[in-house]
């Protein structure tokens, strides 16, 4: 009796395990730049000491937001550093509607009525935005008005020498090195097969530079000022877009980027297929999206 007892005490903790291991699903894994697994606190502890963080996220995806969400409250409980914070979702001359709403002169549905804003903005990006008013953390607005970065699609670069000076005042100043030499720029002409020619890469890049100037310009106005910016992972992937108009733009600031990927499986991921960063996070593809 006591042996048959034994054998049904084992084999009723061999399935509650086999339950419990089943019921254990990572939502997402963080890598360093050298491949090693790594822990959120391991990115906290990095972005508080250094002065810019680029976040890069996958913008229909709720881990990544909710990563980004945690890490600017982290950032913004050291009392020891000023934050602000700049958004790919937030064009330049959107930035005097945005003072005007972080400092309670407009209300929040006149600000929404006239933002343009992004389809997901209110599960996706509210959320941050009432946080940092709240908390009277600054935004700034970095890029650049999307009717411009489709002139340089149709017109090319030399279009935007049409613009007026207010005009031009809302994107890089002119005229705006691209280097299409560089990987992320000469995939995105790969990928779409000529379609587009060079305009089509330089419409990426004029986004780039447009948030790399403004980013830096903040940063240069705002010394001591800890400055996180984010954006679709790609515009700061292998350290190249916003991260190179960085550096072009000659600030000398420790950088510290976030690249965010997906994949089918976890445990079986390839981190040689992973872009350049300092973090890597890496969802799994089935994640439910936001949008």
């Amino acid at each position: 009796m006591k042996s048959i007892l034994s054998t049904l005490l084992v084999l009723l903790f061999t399935i509650t395990v086999s339950i419990l291991n089943g019921q254990d699903i990572d939502a997402y894994h963080i890598y360093n730049a050298e491949g090693e697994r790594v822990t959120f606190s391991d990115v906290v502890h990095h972005a508080m000491e250094t002065d810019i963080i680029l976040y890069g996220e996958l913008h229909n995806n709720p881990i990544t937001h909710w990563l980004r969400q945690n890490l600017v409250q982290q950032l913004a409980a050291d009392t020891t550093r000023a934050l602000a914070v700049g958004m790919e979702m937030f064009e330049a001359d959107q930035q005097v509607l945005m003072d005007e709403y972080l400092t309670g002169i407009i209300s929040e549905r006149n600000f929404e009525q006239e933002a343009r804003l992004w389809n997901n903005y209110q599960t996706d990006y509210r959320p941050m935005v009432q946080y940092l008013k709240n908390n009277e953390i600054p935004i700034v607005a970095t890029n650049i008005p999307r009717r411009y970065a489709n002139t340089v699609y149709h017109g090319g670069l030399e279009a935007l020498e049409n613009l007026s000076e207010q005009a031009k005042s809302w994107i890089a100043p002119l005229p705006v090195t691209i280097d299409l030499t560089l990987p992320g720029y000469a995939n995105i002409m790969e990928a779409a097969g000529g379609h587009g020619g060079e305009n089509l890469p330089k419409s990426q890049a004029i986004k780039d530079a447009t948030m790399g100037y403004f980013s830096a310009k903040f940063i240069e106005e705002n010394p001591g000022t800890r400055f996180f910016h984010f954006h679709g992972t790609y515009h700061s992937n292998d350290y190249e877009g916003i991260y190179w108009y960085l550096r072009y733009y000659g600030l000398e600031s420790d950088i510290m980027t976030v690249a965010t990927v997906e994949t089918a499986d976890l445990s079986t991921f390839d981190f040689s297929t992973a872009p350049g960063a300092d973090f890597v996070v890496v969802i799994p593809s089935s994640m439910i999206k936001t949008h």
